[in-house]
């Protein structure tokens, strides 16, 4: 297989899921920083309608070789942000082998084509879930790994593809562990439209403009403050830029690979996430106590030191309300679309 030639100082990005959530914001931070990008996706979670006309789409499954090798050499693909895959955490309990499929066969199988393309790149959408119950206040990227269900262990099996495969020289990588994703666009290009989400801020503002009776608090007898799940709420446009900024870094430096958590540093219980809500829309949700999910740990706080220094990532909207109040701006805009 030949390797394919390069020459523009900002390669094309192909990026695998960008018509979902935090891909589609994916696609707009590479935009705005002048990448060119492409994107695939099957759209089995996303919307055609989260990408741009002037992005090049292709509806597809990430584990079809041949059609990435079309993808790779109509594009000229320098890089890859890979975001597609499964994500909800009880559904991976109930139906493991799905998951493994989807979040592992399939990557392999697109990090295998890469590589013996000659795509030097490679970003990876990871989870805190890859922690799974750890025993510190905030995480760092030397705790240890120990996933309590099938979808930290299918995206942890593919970080450490990917650290062999960098080992091997074929390319580096960036593995990125994500803490809690909300929030929307500022200017309203994208959000989340997933129907049916899980996503407490989605389901929360649902619910206060009554697209839901309720919420449901999944566990109310957590070692935590109030009895709730403790998380660490990310804007999914810091986050997006934090894959760019990312990219850059793996560029600079080709014999680099890098893993960081993606977080504020900051937890908030499912109680007080609520309260936010509750705030911001003046409106009082009611609320359902409900047994804990399987594969939910109490609390997940990041350490985002290793993030801030290696790539002088700072933050624009590390602010629970400022989140809440993007998200259901955007939540607005799509009833207006309903």
């Amino acid at each position: 297989m030949r390797t394919l030639i390069r020459k523009n100082p900002k390669p094309s990005v192909l990026v695998t899921g960008g018509a979902g959530y935090i891909g589609s914001h994916a696609v707009l931070a590479l935009k705005d920083s002048g990448w060119p990008v492409a994107v695939l996706d099957n759209l089995s979670a996303g919307f055609r309608s989260a990408v741009a006309d002037d992005v090049p789409f292709y509806n597809g499954n990430v584990g079809d070789k041949d059609l990435l090798l079309r993808i790779f050499e109509e594009q000229m693909i320098g890089a890859i942000m890979h975001f597609a895959g499964s994500v909800v955490v009880p559904h991976s309990v109930a139906n493991p082998l799905a998951y493994y499929h989807n979040n592992t066969v399939n990557a392999h199988i697109l990090i295998e084509t890469a590589a013996r393309a000659g795509i030097p790149h490679f970003i990876f959408s990871s989870t805190a879930a890859v922690y799974g119950s750890p025993l510190v206040d905030r995480v760092s990227e030397e705790t240890p790994c120990a996933p309590i269900n099938p979808y930290g262990w299918s995206k942890l099996m593919t970080e450490q593809m990917l650290k062999d495969v960098s080992f091997a020289g074929e390319m580096n990588h960036c593995a990125l562990r994500y803490f809690n994703v909300a929030g929307a666009d500022p200017d309203g290009r994208a959000g989340q439209s997933t129907v049916g989400a899980t996503h407490l801020i989605k389901v929360a503002i649902e619910a206060a403009l009554g697209k839901r009776d309720s919420v449901a608090i999944f566990g109310t007898d957590y070692d935590t403050s109030d009895g709730s799940g403790v998380r660490d709420y990310i804007h999914v446009t810091d986050l997006a830029v934090a894959h760019v900024l990312a990219l850059e870094a793996l560029i600079e430096q080709p014999e680099q690979s890098l893993t960081m958590n993606c977080g504020y540093g900051r937890g908030f219980s499912v109680l007080e996430v609520l309260d936010a809500v509750d705030r911001v829309t003046n409106n009082k949700l009611v609320r359902i106590a409900d047994d804990r999910r399987a594969g939910d740990p109490a609390t997940l706080i990041a350490d985002p030191t290793k993030i801030r220094e290696t790539l002088n990532w700072r933050p624009q909207f590390d602010n629970l309300e400022t989140i809440v109040r993007h998200a259901l701006r955007w939540e607005r805009k799509l009833c207006e679309n309903c």
